[in-house]
């Protein structure tokens, strides 16, 4: 080795931020086992390579001793101070050991090392980019797909789509471009692996707060989500500022903020509620669609029980159920719903004040 290599090492400092001295101190840790491994030796050696010149040299390590037992380990006081007259007992000595055809040895093990330790930042590098964007949204290219994942290009580190992620709607081919969610990213002993999904609500949230000015700026906010990935979700939004209004902030300009996000999600139907302290209102807000007659509240049970008028008990509770289940996830309360004429027959006469209640909502197919 020579000059050349310990400036390829500061090149390697400045281009991949790995420190040379960490290097250089590596690659003599390396060119030690090298060293054993290859002349069959038990000594106790060190490596030292010149910061400067980069040349190599290998020195045996001795303790001195009254009496010598192992050669290899050991040199006896009268020896060491023939070398240098203050050596004294247990004291290390070290004589220069170094093989005349080392230095092929150590060119490979320094080109192995050196290779390793830049795997090991560039790998470290995209774990650190990567897991600030955990929670975050991604863009993509398909590489390809077995019966278990896809597979997805974000540049620098391939990321796992598993199948079940996929919403039902989703078709992709080789080549396409995918917007996922990062769900997970562990650093592995094979580099970081990065997990995505499409079916996480945190998809509808971010996708939200990408085409929603008000929500990037914290104006509006979303308090909470729920989501049937593929065929419908509902999102609930408040203002912070009273003369924002946030279900027409979120659908946008005739609609096409909000249409945006349903191209995105093949389709899947998005209703956009107003958030509301009012547990009566936010929850007849969450049934939008549907009309609401009466929200009673029954807080040790954390139930709801809504009455709507009769024609719109199917409504309300959607295809198997799906709005009145949406609506629960979303509002964090269970929702019994009642129609009208099953509520007088069960309760008596219902409190009808579906003119006055404010049902601030929006459904988006």
């Amino acid at each position: 080795m020579n000059t050349d290599f310990i400036e390829a090492l500061s090149e390697i400092e400045r281009e991949k931020g790995i420190s040379k001295e960490l290097l250089i101190d590596a690659i003599e840790a390396a060119m030690i086992s090298s060293y054993k491994r290859n002349f069959n030796t038990a000594q106790n050696v060190r490596v030292d390579i010149n910061r400067h010149t980069g040349l190599i040299k290998v020195y045996a390590r001795k303790t001195v001793t009254e009496e010598v037992l192992d050669p290899r380990l050991e040199i006896s006081v009268h020896a060491s101070r023939e070398i240098n007259p203050n050596y004294q007992l247990d004291d290390i000595v070290e004589i220069e050991v170094t093989p005349r055809d080392f230095g092929r040895i150590a060119a490979q093990t320094a080109k192995q090392v050196v290779t390793q330790r830049i795997r090991e930042a560039e790998r470290g590098l995209i774990y650190n980019a990567f897991i600030d964007k955990e929670e975050d949204i991604v863009t993509g290219i398909l590489q390809r797909q077995d019966q278990r994942n896809i597979y997805v290009d974000l540049g620098k580190v391939e990321a796992v789509l598993p199948l079940t992620e996929l919403m039902p709607t989703d078709k992709f081919k080789q080549g396409d471009r995918i917007k996922a969610y990062i769900t997970k990213v562990e650093n592995t002993t094979k580099g970081p692996q990065i997990i995505l999904s499409r079916t996480h609500p945190g998809l509808l949230k971010r996708l939200f707060e990408l085409e929603v000015p008000e929500i990037f700026d914290g104006v509006v906010e979303i308090r909470s989500v729920a989501r049937e990935a593929g065929f419908r979700s509902k999102i609930a939004v408040h203002s912070r500022n009273p003369e924002v209004d946030p279900v027409g902030s979120c659908v946008g300009p005739k609609g096409l903020r909000v249409q945006t996000i349903v191209t995105e999600l093949r389709g899947e139907k998005i209703d956009i509620v107003r958030w509301m302290e009012s547990v009566e209102e936010y929850v007849a807000n969450a049934l939008s669609p549907s009309k609401v007659l009466e929200v009673q509240i029954h807080e040790n049970e954390k139930m709801a029980r809504v009455i709507v008028p009769d024609y719109q008990l199917s409504l309300a509770i959607g295809i198997k159920g799906q709005n009145a289940r949406l609506a629960a996830k979303l509002t964090g309360w269970k929702i019994d719903i009642k129609s009208e004429t099953q509520a007088e027959q069960e309760f008596g006469r219902v409190k009808t004040y579906s003119e006055e209640m404010h049902q601030d909502s929006i459904s988006i197919d």
